[in-house]
């Protein structure tokens, strides 16, 4: 069953290389999103209630570079997804630490157009 792989990190400079090593792996593609988190929101603004005034927030963020960037990449298996963690460990530390970031693995129902990675 195909998995999709999301691996959100504050490690920026290190989400390249994450991306490159799993293209190297063999994952068909990976995407780049910029996020913010709400913990993330919440120090910036010395606020725990920061909902109302968000638009505004992310811009304050945005000023200041304290975003993450979350990768993505559907894969075919499990064992490709295991190769993707793997990566990903070696090159942003261990995830169970603070400020490293998150990653998890979710079944796929369908995926259309999948095929393994090309560099030509």
């Amino acid at each position: 069953m195909p998995k999709l792989v999301i691996l959100i990190t504050p490690l920026i400079d290190d989400a390249h290389t994450v991306a490159d090593a799993w293209q190297q792996a063999g994952t068909p593609g990976v995407t780049f999103i910029e996020s913010y988190g709400m913990r993330r929101l919440q120090e910036a603004t010395h606020n725990p209630e920061v909902l109302p005034g968000i638009m505004s927030m992310i811009e304050l963020l945005r000023n200041r570079e304290e975003n993450s960037v979350t990768l993505m990449s559907v894969v075919q298996d499990s064992a490709m997804a295991d190769r993707l963690i793997d990566a990903a460990r070696q090159i942003v530390g261990d995830l169970n630490g603070p400020d490293n970031g998150i990653l998890f693995v979710i079944d796929v129902e369908r995926a259309v157009g999948l095929r393994p990675y090309s560099s030509g």
